[in-house]
């Protein structure tokens, strides 16, 4: 069995278009959520949002990228490319034969899709572009990236709503922990703020008008987020082998299901995804440092997650935080861009704060960071996902 390491990170997202911005968004904690500037955003009742703002597809990847792949694939490949070139990787016959990509969307090309309904129904054409179906396909970020690399090993999409990242990352870390592949790109992206979009999730009325506050006694719901995160997965020995720089081990994975509620979620069915991901990764509950919380700022969601940390950690666990927050919720993205915030935990001590949070619900008695950024020798840590269908993944990362 290899140990499986990040060798390279690439991002979009609202608080940054690249690593750099976004690690120091995350230290100043600030947070991107503002009011949406979507296409018929008058007629939301819900206005607010964390948009990627002046992301231009033609100036970062050129025209005929810009016109071919929608908003979340063009996400997708500019965070490849940056996760490709901080790695130095060099793409050997034998390395493209075997490599490849997982990327984890819940709604795919959902801007392509609303489009296309809005020219037919909408204004009465009866034809739509050639290329919708590649653009709004959930496998087109993942085809395009194994394109520009040249990679022909496993190549798919994940869709399991905001688990998807997180299920990307631990097939993808299963792959190269086995043997079947010595490098794998793996992440999530999505573009999901779209009319049509937002206005779906305010039909489940867990959308808040004026804030993300996880944890918070005032919390009222969640925040949609867009974005992307590309990660570099190989095997220690292989990293090692081309002297490549390691941002962080990932230790351990676990995936399970409730198979309980669609929508509620199970304190019960977390703790076991954490306890197994401890166990997967060899690590004891006292040694894990930080925890990034999946913590939408749902009631339930928050009172679930956090009944189950205190389950398997006890009262004296790890700090938390609830990125989403600061960047949103960026649905099958979610968890990737969240592996950011847990990178600068283990290689700079600092533990990205909870935005928004005035007090604490003293119902839910976790170590909350909030305010402001807190230093902290970290060198474990678990990214959660918790998804509606009761689809849970864990991450156990390692300090390198």
């Amino acid at each position: 069995m290899n140990r499986v390491v990040i060798t390279g990170a690439g991002t979009v997202n609202p608080l940054g278009q690249d690593v750099a911005a976004t690690m120091a968004a995350l230290r100043a904690g600030r947070s991107a959520i503002g009011p949406l500037t979507c296409r018929d955003a008058d007629r939301l009742s819900v206005r607010i949002g964390a948009e990627v703002r002046g992301f231009d597809a033609a100036l970062r990847l050129g025209a005929g990228d810009a016109a071919r792949l929608d908003r979340f694939s063009q996400f997708a490949l500019a965070a490849a490319r940056e996760a490709w070139g901080q790695a130095g990787l060099a793409p050997t016959p034998d390395l493209a034969a075997k490599a490849g990509v997982i990327i984890g969307s819940a709604g795919g090309g959902q801007g392509t899709a609303e489009d296309s309904y809005r020219a037919v129904f909408a204004e009465g054409r009866n034809r739509v572009p050639p290329l919708t179906v590649p653009r709004l396909m959930h496998s087109a970020a993942a085809s395009r990236i194994s394109q520009e690399f040249g990679l022909m090993g496993p190549v798919f999409s994940v869709a399991s709503a905001c688990a998807s990242s997180n299920h990307a990352l631990g097939l993808a870390f299963q792959m190269v922990r086995s043997g079947l592949a010595p490098v794998m790109l793996a992440g999530g992206a999505e573009a999901m703020l779209t009319f049509g979009g937002i206005k779906a999730w305010e039909g489940l009325r867990v959308l808040s008008p004026d804030g993300c506050r996880p944890f918070s006694a005032r919390r009222n719901g969640m925040v949609m987020g867009e974005g992307a995160g590309v990660f570099i997965l190989e095997s220690l020995g292989h990293a090692r082998a081309r002297g490549a720089p390691v941002l962080a081990e990932i230790a351990g994975f676990a995936m399970g299901a409730d198979a309980g509620d669609l929508l509620a979620p199970s304190a019960e069915g977390a703790a076991r995804a954490m306890r197994a991901a401890l166990a997967d990764a060899g690590t004891a509950p006292d040694a894990v440092g930080y925890i990034n919380a999946h913590g939408t700022g749902t009631g339930l969601n928050d009172a679930a997650e956090g009944a189950a940390i205190l389950e398997v950690f006890g009262m004296d666990g790890p700090c938390v935080s609830a990125t989403k927050s600061l960047h949103g919720h960026a649905i099958g993205a979610s968890g990737a861009i969240e592996i950011l915030a847990c990178l600068l935990a283990l290689n700079e001590g600092i533990i990205a704060p909870t935005a928004g949070v005035e007090a604490p619900d003293p119902a839910i008695p976790l170590d909350l960071v909030t305010g402001e950024a807190r230093q902290a020798r970290v060198t474990s840590c678990l990214s959660n996902a918790f998804a509606f269908g009761g689809l849970n993944a864990v991450l156990a990362l390692r300090r390198a």
